[in-house]
């Protein structure tokens, strides 16, 4: 029961960021269906998982080489969603919904890398978890996620309208803070 509760709670610290990102997403395309809003969340759950897992696996294994790329986290994050965020704001700015950020596959794996990149660590406080805890935590990880951003789209969605064309801007300076907010994070903590 622990680890269930333990990795309910780790899904919804995880998926803030994921959140946030879908948020922006949804007011970025307002019309979106819901079969692309459960693609978009699928995308963010599957990294969330995937990424503590991975993590779980260097330090079971490969510890060292791990800890050493750890210091360059917080930068590759920022850069990607300084990327992202920048040009959302420019797009934006000219009012050219033509030449937007469309939410393309790549543009989502960006995305989703970005936002999950961070999870990587958290394969520390589960390395003492068998194979099969691992997965059933990084499951229950991502089906949180899921959850967590499928209700951020929609969010996005319902206000994103009444924002006319200046959603575009906000889903793009959410991107940028959420980039700062790791990095500083990754820096200091």
């Amino acid at each position: 029961m622990r680890l269930i509760i333990n990795s309910l709670l780790l899904g919804v610290a995880l998926a803030m960021d994921a959140f946030s990102v879908s948020l922006a997403n949804g007011l970025n395309e307002p019309n979106m269906k819901t079969k692309r809003a459960i693609g978009i969340s699928s995308i963010f759950a599957g990294f969330q998982a995937i990424m503590p897992f991975i993590g779980w696996a260097c330090v079971t294994t490969i510890v060292t080489l791990f800890s050493s790329l750890t210091k360059f986290i917080p930068w590759i994050v920022l850069c990607l969603l300084l990327f992202i965020g920048i040009k959302m704001i420019v797009d934006g700015v000219r009012n050219d919904e033509e030449h937007s950020l469309a939410l393309t596959i790549g543009a989502l794996l960006i995305q989703g890398i970005a936002t999950s990149i961070d999870a990587l660590s958290v394969g520390f406080t589960i390395a003492d978890y068998n194979i099969y805890d691992a997965l059933l935590a990084v499951l229950i990880i991502g089906l949180v996620t899921f959850f967590i951003c499928f209700v951020g789209v929609k969010i996005g969605q319902k206000f994103g309208p009444k924002m006319s064309g200046k959603a575009t801007i906000l889903g793009g300076i959410i991107l940028i803070i959420i980039g700062i907010e790791i990095f500083i994070t990754g820096i200091i903590g």
